[in-house]
């Protein structure tokens, strides 16, 4: 009979974390949640952490539980440090790992937050089996995680595989790293604002009465602003305008995928995260660019593909099975 062993996985985000208590099948069996922003130090945050697990750990028994995983925006998983997170409500290197560690007094190992969603899909997900793929999360910003050859690369320092900062458009819009062009800035929830925004003005230029108003210039005329949310909804009652912002996000991170592709071979590249819900409105643009533009040698070879894995499972997945693979290999 196979021991009930357990893993606990933690999710941060900036704005809320998840926790799980999860099986050796891949099964969450208590989860709890906390505001990322409520807490204004580190030390405060991994005492609501504690607060949140104390009464997981002594239900399921302290002595079954491998160990913690966490999955962090720039989590190092060879320091195990947050090191610079731009959109935590914290600065600078933060030790979390040894925090931790010392909290609950049981091992823990940190990797960024795309590098466990990652692991989740590859344990659990539609990478399942599959040796060379690509994670791709696309939310606020955008996170990968590249899998050669079975295993996860973390490259010299931890910090492998940035695709949000590959340069997609050169000398184009600002990113919040500092530099101007990055993928972030054009195929995240906050990217697609910013391009039908940008449509939205040129298109003001040549409004008049006698111009159908279409859903996003219907909202555009009384908020003067939209929402990734309501490009979504505008594509879904067939506004030609919203195709337009899909067909151009999906041409910038087609491209990009072309150039990944070649460095990686990779079989599959899942997309995951609330921007990849727009499914086919995303996807194909996304697949025609990146067929046009990839090398002869691997045309017709890479599928791209959406999880299916939720948002909040695939991460505490991915976290806690990273625990599994560590303690039991």
């Amino acid at each position: 009979m196979q021991e009930k062993l357990f893993s606990i996985g933690i999710d941060i985000g900036g704005t809320n974390t998840s926790l799980g208590l999860v099986d050796l099948n891949g099964k969450i069996l208590a989860e709890a949640y906390l505001n990322t922003r409520q807490f204004n130090h580190p030390d405060d945050f991994i005492e609501g952490i504690k607060e949140k697990l104390s009464p997981i750990i002594q239900q399921f028994g302290k002595d079954k539980i491998v160990g913690i995983g966490i999955g962090a925006p720039n989590g190092n998983y060879y320091s195990g440090n947050i090191e610079l997170a731009a959109n935590l409500p914290w600065k600078g290197v933060i030790h979390l790992k040894k925090k931790m560690e010392k909290a609950l007094a049981l091992p823990t190992t940190l990797t960024n937050d795309a590098n466990a969603a990652a692991i989740g899909e590859m344990i659990y997900g539609v990478a399942k089996g599959v040796q060379d793929f690509i994670m791709v999360t696309l939310g606020t910003g955008v996170g990968s995680g590249f899998v050669a050859n079975g295993k996860l690369i973390y490259g010299n320092d931890g910090f492998a595989g940035e695709l949000g900062h590959v340069i997609a458009v050169r000398e184009g819009r600002p990113c919040g790293c500092g530099r101007r062009g990055c993928l972030e800035a054009y195929a995240s929830a906050t990217g697609i604002v910013t391009t039908a925004m940008e449509f939205l003005q040129q298109e003001e230029k040549k409004m008049d009465v006698a111009i159908p108003k279409d859903f996003l210039v219907d909202v555009w005329r009384k908020n003067k602003t939209v929402t990734s949310k309501d490009i979504f909804t505008a594509a879904k009652v067939k506004d030609p305008l919203a195709f337009e912002i899909f067909k151009f996000t999906g041409d910038i991170l087609g491209q990009t995928l072309a150039d990944m592709v070649v460095i990686t071979s990779p079989q599959l590249i899942v997309l995951f995260g609330g921007l990849s819900l727009a499914g086919d409105l995303l996807i194909l643009p996304t697949k025609k660019s990146m067929e046009k533009n990839l090398l002869s040698i691997f045309k017709n070879k890479v599928s791209i593909v959406p999880s299916h894995l939720n948002h909040r499972n695939a991460a505490i997945l991915g976290a806690s099975s990273l625990v599994f693979q560590q303690k039991l290999s």
